[in-house]
């Protein structure tokens, strides 16, 4: 709870089918579209995997308020401990800096220790300043890794190494 709002009726639950609207609703706020089908598949997924994902929503006045959603990695890419990954996270604009992100961050970093997780890992577009910011001020650091990316549009082109 941050000082400046003293939430008392505020708590966290697992996410359900049944909160699949409002999480898009809440979502469709932050990235400018509704990703209905991203959300769809992370539920069922979520449903017919319950050990690789956590799924939290934030309840406050009875209502849904905020949602965060992880992936848990189990021994990828030579990691000898499992990883989670923040595939998403958002909080209703009118509920933003009353404390509901970080009380979702802890519902899963409580859950991410039950599963013996010990690092969470998260991307963003680093010109989402709100976004970027939330995440300073919840602890997460550049990572040591390099993000890469290619377009897959166009061929690869042939060096004379392959020949």
């Amino acid at each position: 709870m941050t000082a400046a709002s003293p939430v008392r009726d505020r708590n966290a639950r697992p996410l359900s089918v049944a909160d699949i609207e409002r999480v898009i609703a809440i979502d469709r706020v932050h990235s400018g579209h509704a990703r209905r089908r991203f959300f769809e598949k992370r539920f069922a997924a979520a449903r017919a995997q319950p050990d690789d994902y956590i799924q939290v929503g934030a309840m406050w006045g009875g209502s849904l308020r905020g949602f965060a959603i992880a992936r848990i990695f189990r021994g990828e890419f030579g990691h000898e401990h499992p990883v989670a990954v923040l595939d998403a996270i958002g909080v209703e604009a009118q509920s933003q800096e009353h404390g509901i992100g970080e009380a979702l961050l802890n519902e899963l970093r409580d859950a991410m220790r039950r599963s013996g997780v010990r690092t969470l890992h998260s991307q963003a577009d680093w010109t989402r300043h709100q976004l970027m910011r939330f995440f300073a001020a919840s602890g997460f650091e550049l990572s040591p890794r390099l993000a890469l990316e290619r377009s897959v549009s166009e061929r690869l082109e042939e060096t004379s190494e392959e020949v």
